[in-house]
C-alpha cells in the first residue's frame, strides 16, 4: 500500500504539490477552531464565536466555486496566490482589530472565507499533467489526496492549540495564515501550476453545474457532509455523559483512523468497472457504517464503531473525485471540484445545525440517527440518478508534464 503512494510521490513535482496544497489549505481546515479560540480569548461569547465561524463557512462556500471558475479561465497563479494573500489579510485584520466592533469582525471573516484559494480543486486538476495522463495513477493520486486530507484534519487542530499555548490566539491566527500563504506560493511557482491551462470551455453561465451527472454527485455528497457534521455534535453529546472531552477525542481520532485505513487500502489496488457503480457501493457501505453508532454502547465500543464509520469515507471521496473528473464539462474541472467542496461543507454545516435539536430531543442516539439518515439519503440520491451518472465516458486531452497537450485517454 505505502509503496504505491511512495512511487507516486517520487514523480517529479508530486510531493511538492501535495505538501504545498495541504499547507496552503491549513488556515481553511482549522478556521472554525481558530476563530472560536480567538473569540473566547478576547472574552467574547460562544454565540459570537459560533456566528463568526458560520459566517466564514458561508463565505467560503460562496467563494470556492467562483474562484474555481476564475482559475479555469485565467490560470492558477493569477488567482490562487492573490486570493491566499487577501484571505490571510482578512484573518490578520480580525487578529489586530479584535471583536470590539462586531461589524468589523464579521467583515474580516467574510473576506477571509470568500477569498480562500481553491487549492483543493487546483491540485486535482493538476494530477493528470503531473502523472503523465495515466488514468490508473491519477486515480491512485485521488486516493492519496483523500488520505492526506484526513492527516491534515488530524494534525491541524493540534497545531492551533500548540500555537495558542506558545503565543496567543491572535498570534496563532496570524501564524497559521502566514503558513498558508507560503503553501499557496509553493504551489503556484511550480512548473505544473504555471504551465497548466484548462481545456477550451463552452461559454455558459451555469459553468460546471450544467452537467446532470455532476449535480447528482453534488446532491449525494451534500448528505455525506451532513452525516459528518451531525456526528460531531452527537459525539459531543455522547461524551458529555460518558467521560467528557477525552472520550470525544478518542471517538474523533478513531473516526479519522478508520478513514486513513480505508483510504490507504482503497488506493492500494486498481478497481474494475465504472466508478459511478463503485461509488454507489462505497456510499452504501458508508451509510451502513453509520447505523451502529445509534447503539450508544460504552466508550471503548463507541470508539471502535467510530473507526468503522470512518472506513469508507476516504474511499468514497477518492471515487467521487474520479466521477467529478468524468462529468465536469470541458474547461470547468477546477470549478467542478470546488463545487464538491462547497456542497460537502454546506451539508456539514446543516448536519451540525440539525443534530443540535435532535440531541436535545433524544440524546446522542438521536444525533447519530441524523447521521445514519443522511447516509441513506446520499445512497438514495445516487440510486435515483443512475441514468444521469451513467452519461460519462468522454475522452479528455490532458496536459502532459511539460504543459503540452498529451494524447487523450479514454474513460470507460
Amino acid at each position: 500500500m505505502a509503496a504505491g503512494y511512495a512511487e507516486l510521490l517520487r514523480t517529479r513535482h508530486a510531493a511538492r504539490l501535495l505538501a504545498g496544497t495541504l499547507v496552503g489549505r491549513l488556515p481553511n481546515g482549522v478556521a472554525s477552531i481558530a476563530i472560536v479560540m480567538f473569540v473566547r480569548g478576547e472574552g467574547g461569547s460562544y454565540s459570537l464565536a459560533g456566528a463568526l465561524a458560520a459566517a466564514y463557512g458561508v463565505a467560503n462556500a460562496v467563494g470556492q466555486p467562483l474562484l474555481g471558475r476564475a482559475v479555469d479561465l485565467f490560470g492558477q497563479p493569477r488567482v490562487q496566490l492573490p486570493a491566499a494573500v487577501v484571505s490571510a489579510l482578512g484573518m490578520v485584520w480580525l487578529a489586530f482589530a479584535g471583536i470590539g466592533s462586531a461589524a468589523a469582525a464579521y467583515g474580516a471573516v467574510v473576506v477571509a472565507g470568500l477569498f480562500t484559494p481553491p487549492l483543493e480543486g487546483g491540485l486535482r486538476a493538476l494530477w493528470p499533467s503531473v502523472l503523465g495522463g495515466r488514468e490508473e495513477r491519477v486515480h491512485a493520486a485521488y486516493a492519496m489526496d483523500a488520505v492526506a486530507q484526513e492527516v491534515m484534519f488530524t494534525v491541524g487542530p493540534l497545531l492551533v492549540t500548540l500555537f495558542v499555548s506558545l503565543w496567543s490566539p491572535a498570534a496563532a491566527l496570524v501564524a497559521l495564515n502566514a503558513i498558508g500563504v507560503l503553501g499557496a506560493l509553493s504551489v503556484v511557482v511550480s512548473e505544473p501550476s504555471r504551465r497548466w491551462r484548462s481545456e477550451p470551455r463552452e461559454a455558459h453561465w451555469l459553468g460546471a453545474l450544467r452537467s446532470r451527472g455532476l449535480l447528482a454527485l453534488l446532491g449525494a455528497f451534500f448528505f455525506v457532509g451532513m452525516a459528518l457534521g451531525s456526528i460531531t455534535v452527537a459525539a459531543i453529546a455522547y461524551s458529555d455523559v460518558h467521560g467528557g472531552a477525552a472520550v470525544y477525542g478518542w471517538m474523533m481520532a478513531a473516526l479519522g483512523l478508520g478513514a486513513l485505513v480505508g483510504g490507504v487500502t482503497y488506493g492500494a489496488r486498481q478497481w474494475p468497472g465504472a466508478p459511478e457503480r463503485r461509488l454507489r457501493l462505497l456510499v452504501a457501505l458508508l451509510a451502513v457504517g453509520y447505523l451502529p453508532l445509534m447503539l450508544s454502547v460504552g466508550p471503548v465500543g463507541m470508539s471502535a464503531l467510530s473507526a468503522l464509520a470512518g472506513v469508507f469515507l476516504a474511499p468514497s471521496l477518492a471515487c467521487a473525485f474520479i466521477v467529478v473528473d468524468r462529468h465536469a464539462p470541458a474547461g470547468t474541472v477546477t470549478e467542478a471540484f470546488s463545487w464538491l467542496v462547497t456542497f460537502f461543507g454546506v451539508g456539514a454545516a446543516i448536519g451540525t445545525a440539525a443534530a443540535g435539536p435532535a440531541v436535545e430531543a433524544g440524546a446522542s442516539r438521536a444525533g447519530f440517527a441524523v447521521a445514519a439518515g443522511a447516509g441513506v439519503a446520499a445512497l438514495l440520491v445516487l440510486t435515483a440518478t443512475q441514468r444521469a451518472l451513467a452519461g460519462a465516458g468522454r475522452s479528455r486531452s490532458v496536459a502532459g508534464p511539460s504543459g503540452a497537450v498529451a494524447e487523450p485517454f479514454v474513460k470507460n
